[in-house]
């Protein structure tokens, strides 16, 4: 699910909404168990995790899950209601190159990490919800050398698949 506005990011660094989309769309569209949503193109604000998940929250009555690498998990801090975030979903934490599961939960703030105990392999927070860690190892890979690549006249092959790179090529982004 791309997002309309990201707020950690100057819009001068990413493509517009709808181009993230449709690469989205391209990029997940020979495997059906994905499915892409547009529901945060239409929000006319930035994007807020938190709202996104009280959106999905309200809309089932199935768990949501929340899949993120522990970088991610390492800054949560800086994203807005952070606090209610673990209230609203599971969350699955993917380790991704230079930050552990472990570093990333130790740079959690302390009263954050109270409000969880740990249950075998999951921390359980006093909500119900759960932080798992995943054994799927992220790879070293990520939009902003994927575009910082592009930009140099580099290759980005085997990074993305090769209908986003067309996709790209085609609409001269990020040269």
């Amino acid at each position: 699910m791309p997002c309309h506005q990201p707020p950690h990011k100057n819009r001068t660094e990413i493509s517009l909404a709808q181009h993230r989309f449709n690469m989205t769309s391209l990029a997940c569209s020979d495997n059906p168990i994905f499915e892409v949503s547009d529901m945060e193109l239409r929000f006319p604000t930035p994007s807020y995790t938190v709202n996104t998940l009280n959106y999905f929250k309200s809309q089932t009555d199935h768990f949501v899950y929340f899949i993120m690498g522990s970088d991610s998990l390492s800054e949560i801090r800086t994203w807005k209601d952070y606090e209610r975030l673990f209230t609203l979903a599971n969350f699955i934490i993917v380790n991704r190159p230079g930050m552990t599961f472990q570093r990333a939960w130790e740079n959690l703030p302390k009263a954050l990490k109270l409000e969880f105990s740990c249950h075998h392999d999951k921390f359980v927070h006093t909500s119900g919800t759960s932080i798992s860690r995943s054994d799927i190892k992220g790879l070293n890979v990520s939009s902003t050398e994927i575009r910082r690549l592009l930009k140099r006249s580099s290759s980005a092959k085997y990074l993305t698949p090769d209908t986003v790179l067309e996709y790209i090529k085609s609409h001269d982004l990020y040269s």
